[in-house]
């Protein structure tokens, strides 16, 4: 497969990836870049031992969480607009809505990054627990337990928030 392809195939979801960690497109965009500059340039250990998709995902991972260690996360506020799926609301309904999920995003990205993590995989990538823990490479129990501390410290920061409304839901 070509790098052109690989590009076109993954590089929306990378980036999504991206930014969900770093929570700053330009920057999201430059791991997503050097993410493809070193998968084109160490092409052959791609050992196929699992997908593609999966591999560069974990090299997204990885260079977000150097970024994150080399710089101080700056609070930058989040551009998409985050909308439902329904289409039976009211403008009103449907900005409370937004303004609700607008909040949870603020404070989903003032947790730590093994918190926010775990929220993200299991909400936003609906990933099961022992998923999640295959991913970042710890026991399901330390995922359990993230998980739960994650909606802890979120419901000190928005009360109580509806979780299963996230599930097939994005951001």
């Amino acid at each position: 497969m070509e790098i052109e392809d690989v590009i076109a195939l993954h590089g929306d979801y990378l980036l999504k990836v991206a930014y969900l960690y770093v929570k700053n497109e330009a920057t999201a965009e430059d791991i997503v870049q050097d993410v493809f500059i070193a998968f084109y340039q160490k092409k052959g250990q791609f050992k196929q031992e699992s997908s593609l998709r999966t591999y560069l995902v974990k090299m997204t991972v990885n260079r977000s969480h150097d970024y994150l260690r080399s710089w101080k996360s700056k609070r930058l506020t989040l551009f998409e607009k985050i909308t439902g799926k329904t289409t039976y609301l009211t403008p009103e309904k449907e900005v409370l809505i937004k303004s609700s999920k607008r909040e949870l995003v603020e404070a989903l990205f003032t947790l730590a990054v093994q918190y926010r993590e775990v929220l993200i995989l299991f909400y936003f990538e609906d990933m099961s627990t022992v998923e999640i823990a295959k991913f970042v490479i710890c026991p399901e129990a330390t995922v359990r337990t993230r998980l739960q501390r994650a909606r802890k410290q979120l419901a000190l920061t928005i009360g109580d928030y509806d979780w299963e409304v996230l599930r097939h839901d994005s951001i």
